[in-house]
């Protein structure tokens, strides 16, 4: 009787084991098909901190409707680190990273951007243009207006090619080869197609309010 009774016992132990897992096993797949998505960290979080003071620079030249364009340069320049956001220290005559003070790059990245812009309209070129000039300089500006008017990688690729020439010894990759830029190591050719997905992307995470968004950035 003592025999019987202790298998019953083990077989009811087996069972309940099996239905507990049997239970786990269903809540892990509940929960995976209908659990909550992980969140996605906002890969403009650091740029966006900026957006107000880059809005109050650019209004002293009216032209705060750039205020995406030019958060959307600083996150391709810097992602929003370091004391130059903006990398503006070359194209203020500085070495790189000269500037150390955020406050400093917006205020010259801004006077930067507003120098090119007023340019590239005068030459009637298109925005990929000015955007692209942001990084290569007011030349490449000259060398659209040549050729067109209208940005292109293969443009910029020639351009960029043109200033290695003039100076061999001083736009080398680094002599590294992989580098997705070389033999086109005068700035960076993809530059104007990169800023202009950050600025889709800005524009696409402004909050909705209605039928508008909250934003009056045109661009």
């Amino acid at each position: 009787m003592k025999k019987r009774r202790r298998k019953k016992a083990n077989a009811s132990f087996v069972v309940l084991l099996l239905l507990l897992g049997t239970f786990l096993l269903i809540i892990a797949l509940s929960n995976m098909q209908f659990g909550t998505p992980p969140v996605k960290s906002d890969p403009f979080t650091n740029v966006k901190k900026y957006r107000s003071s880059i809005h109050n620079e650019l209004a002293k030249y009216h032209l705060e409707n750039y205020t995406t364009v030019l958060v959307a340069l600083m996150q391709q320049e810097s992602h929003g680190k370091g004391g130059d956001p903006m990398q503006a220290s070359e194209s203020a005559g500085f070495p790189r990273n000269t500037i150390t003070d955020p406050s400093k790059s917006i205020q010259l990245g801004v006077k930067h951007f507003q120098r090119i812009l007023a340019y590239g309209q005068q030459k009637n070129v298109d925005f990929a243009t000015i955007i692209q000039a942001y990084n290569m300089g007011k030349g490449y500006i000259d060398y659209v207006a040549q050729h067109g008017g209208k940005h292109s990688e293969e443009l910029a690729q020639n351009f960029s090619l043109l200033q290695v020439q003039k100076a061999p010894n001083l736009y080398t990759c680094q002599g590294d080869k992989k580098n997705f830029r070389y033999p086109y190591c005068y700035g960076d050719f993809t530059y104007s197609t990169k800023v202009t997905k950050n600025i889709q992307s800005l524009t696409a995470s402004v909050p909705v309010v209605g039928n508008k968004k909250t934003t009056n950035q045109s661009f």
